[in-house]
């Protein structure tokens, strides 16, 4: 008897595991299928629009007379004494002959980076250091912020005016054609991006190198969908420049700073409200009279928990934080006069911007539910559980999935061929797993940081660090022309 008890509590609390399992697994496949469907719909459409704009997108210089004047070059910094000063030779290196001035924004307490760029700054008058009273670091807006003051105090004193700002960060390798680029557009439009392009290191390849897979596509296809088109285009924040007056637009609005200090992703914001204000922003894509790309490169993590760090300050800054400071289309009252097209075309790309959130939780759902389900075949294999049976309706809906998920790997891998050849488009097929990944773990840190950010009213620059440059192997990158 105590055998046959024994047996008939074993089978109860194996039958309440098989419920457990069998039931929670299929929630998770019914929610994350539906998720995904959803999500690739979304991109299916995204990637037609792709398709049918592609003979609207010109990398032809406009007709407008480009731009005079100096052009102030914004590289903020916090903690960078090791890249810096070789970003410096090299940006002065590239555009000599060019009429600029470059801002280098340093803290009072970081005394390493302050001792790195003073001798650079001492033997080269374009170099301007602006040290600010607040000890850091603050946010990258609030740096930005005091290098705009710079820039108007040197106007005041030398009774000139600057013709536009550039953005650069302290590990980015410019382009020799980049402030020529600038000055031909910049004459049409009040903003203009260049393709950002990640340097993939070898000994990385796997974590930084699915940021190159997500900028080929991001840069390759969103934005210049969005610049086609004409909507609001958010701005990189490196390889971007913008005319000294939308700035001043900004600066106007703001009480007389264009950049956010309460934000993680003012860059992002700046981009979006001049656009907003009806000014023409622009996405360009072309080559230079030697054949290259003109490209901002820069280096990104390497490992998995700075990838992290960063990705959720992009999720924070445009997904939470950005739906507090710029609403949706036609919420702001400068945007009366915006068509309702327009206007549904914009939401519809904001919504792409902040969706990484709920595409994280579906991920994390699917994750779950393919573990969960293992488990289940696993019971029924070795416990005696009940065979587990998959509708019609779902196995359908898993078909069709499985094409949208074989269509999207091959966009992905499309975009990275483009820019770095057919050996890293390979390697971008599975890299979508470690970017799945550092994608739900930094969905989840974004919602600590924005939860912490509401309860403090504080924010701080959540910096990341970058390997060294001159340790990333640059062959990876195949210089192609303009498509």
């Amino acid at each position: 008897m105590i055998g046959g008890g024994g047996a008939s509590t074993l089978e109860l609390s194996t039958a309440w595991l098989e419920w457990l399992v069998l039931g929670t697994g299929h929630e998770l496949m019914l929610f994350a299928s539906v998720g995904i469907l959803l999500m690739g719909l979304d991109d299916l459409l995204f990637d037609a629009l792709w398709l049918t704009t592609r003979r609207r997108r010109s990398a032809l210089f406009p007709n407008t007379a480009p731009i005079d004047g100096r052009f102030a070059i914004f590289v903020p910094a916090w903690d960078e004494a090791a890249e810096l000063p070789a970003m410096l030779r090299r940006t002065i290196a590239a555009w000599q002959g060019e009429d600029f001035r470059l801002y280098v924004g340093c803290y009072p307490n970081d005394a390493a980076t302050l001792f790195a760029v003073s001798p650079l700054v001492a033997r080269d008058s374009r170099l301007r250091l602006v040290i600010g009273s607040r000890e850091g670091p603050t946010t990258k807006g609030d740096n930005l912020n005091r290098l705009w003051a710079a820039l108007g105090e040197d106007e005041r004193a030398e009774r000139m005016r600057f013709a536009a700002v550039v953005l650069h960060d302290a590990e980015d390798h410019v382009h020799a054609d980049e402030l020529r680029l600038y000055r031909r557009h910049l004459g049409a439009d009040a903003m203009v991006q260049i393709p950002v392009v990640p340097l993939i290191r070898r000994t990385e390849r796997w974590i930084g190198g699915h940021y190159a897979d997500e900028f080929a596509e991001a840069h390759g296809k969103e934005l210049a969908v969005r610049s086609a088109l004409g909507l609001p285009l958010p701005s990189a924040g490196v390889g971007c420049a913008l005319t000294r007056s939308a700035l001043a637009l900004l600066a106007i609005e703001r009480g007389g700073e264009p950049f956010r200090c309460d934000s993680l992703t003012e860059d992002y914001e700046v981009g979006m409200l001049i656009g907003a204000y009806g000014l023409g922003t622009r996405f360009v894509d072309t080559v230079g009279p030697a054949g290259e790309r003109i490209v901002s490169r820069g280096a990104f993590p390497g490992k998995i928990e700075k990838a992290v760090v960063q990705k959720s300050r992009w999720i924070a800054g445009i997904a939470l934080a950005g739906w507090d400071h710029l609403g949706w289309p036609g919420s702001r009252r400068d945007e009366a006069g915006l068509s309702a097209s327009r206007a549904w075309c914009a939401r519809w790309m904001l919504w792409r911007d902040r969706r990484a959130p709920l595409a994280a939780l579906i991920l994390l759902a699917a994750y779950a539910g393919v573990i969960v389900m293992a488990l289940g075949f696993a019971g029924q294999a070795f416990l005696g559980w009940e065979e587990i049976v998959i509708s019609d309706g779902m196995r359908l809906l898993l078909s069709f999935n499985l094409l949208l998920l074989c269509w999207r790997l091959g966009m992905r891998g499309h975009f990275t061929a483009r820019w770095y050849g057919l050996g890293e488009a390979i390697v971008a097929l599975p890299r979508a797993f470690f970017a799945n990944l550092i994608a739900i773990l930094a969905a989840r840190r974004a919602v600590v940081l924005y939860w912490r950010m509401l309860r403090s009213g504080e924010v701080v620059w959540d910096k990341t660090d970058h390997p060294r440059s001159e340790a990333i192997h640059e062959d990876a990158f195949v210089r192609r022309t303009a498509r």
